[in-house]
């Protein structure tokens, strides 16, 4: 059975909640120093970029309302792929700048979703 495109926009949401949560009151060089939490919030971005990769498939108009989708999915690639040149302040950067944006346009797209519901 197909996983509905709402199931994704929560993957995405409740992803990037365990981020936030992961680099509550610390800075980026105690997240530099920190493998546990690196590890944590690479996997957290690679299920990010799964969940738009699989949204992309099973709704593509969906997942074009999503601005930033296509870079997060080559970021999650990047993550997935080329781990040794992960460059923790690209990281924070995308943590602090675009995972906001992202979380809020996933919250709005699923908040429209539910309110079409017959």
């Amino acid at each position: 059975m197909k996983r509905d495109p709402r199931a994704f926009l929560s993957d995405v949401i409740e992803a990037g909640q365990a981020i936030h949560q992961a680099i509550a009151g610390i800075s980026l060089d105690e997240y530099g120093n920190s493998r546990l939490i690196r590890s944590s919030v690479e996997r957290e971005f690679i299920t990010i970029g799964e969940a738009l990769m699989q949204l992309s498939q099973r709704d593509q108009a969906l997942f074009g309302e999503i601005e930033q989708a296509p870079q997060i999915i080559s970021f999650r690639n990047k993550l997935t792929h080329e781990y040794i040149n992960i460059n923790n302040q690209l990281v924070w950067g995308v943590i602090k700048t675009n995972l906001p944006v992202l979380v809020d346009q996933c919250r709005q797209l699923l908040d429209r979703l539910d309110r079409e519901l017959p």
